[in-house]
């Protein structure tokens, strides 16, 4: 049976200074818990086959989205939002924020598109 135990998010934000590269908070099922610190722009992209939640815990994100999607969406500290998947976005911190984000393990943070921010082997906190 593996480990119970609860979580303390301040703590585990704590334990790394990247931007952009999410790290793995826990696993439920099919799905992951994952952390990320964010600051300034992301990019636009989408995730073909999966929805992405994003919690904000800290600061201010924008989400933007298209006219035709709702148009752009901030979101502070104790506020969440759901990209369903094929929904183009691009996160934005102002100017930064600490982010809890519940996706599918397949989930690769730069969607569709691969770049230098590309993180395929995720770190656990």
């Amino acid at each position: 049976m593996p480990e119970i135990k609860k979580v303390n998010l301040k703590n585990s934000f704590g334990k790394f200074t990247e931007n952009w590269s999410p790290r793995i908070g826990g696993d439920i099922n099919d799905f992951q818990i994952k952390l990320a610190k964010f600051e300034g722009e992301f990019h636009w992209h989408h995730h073909e086959n999966e929805d992405e939640l994003f919690l904000v815990t800290r600061g201010k994100l924008r989400m933007q989205l298209h006219a035709e999607d709702g148009g752009d969406v901030v979101l502070v500290e104790g506020e969440y939002i759901i990209i369903p998947r094929g929904v183009e976005h691009c996160p934005t911190a102002e100017p930064t924020c600490d982010v809890v984000l519940l996706e599918r393990n397949s989930t690769v943070n730069t969607g569709h598109i691969e770049n230098e921010r590309t993180v395929h082997e995720l770190k656990s906190i």
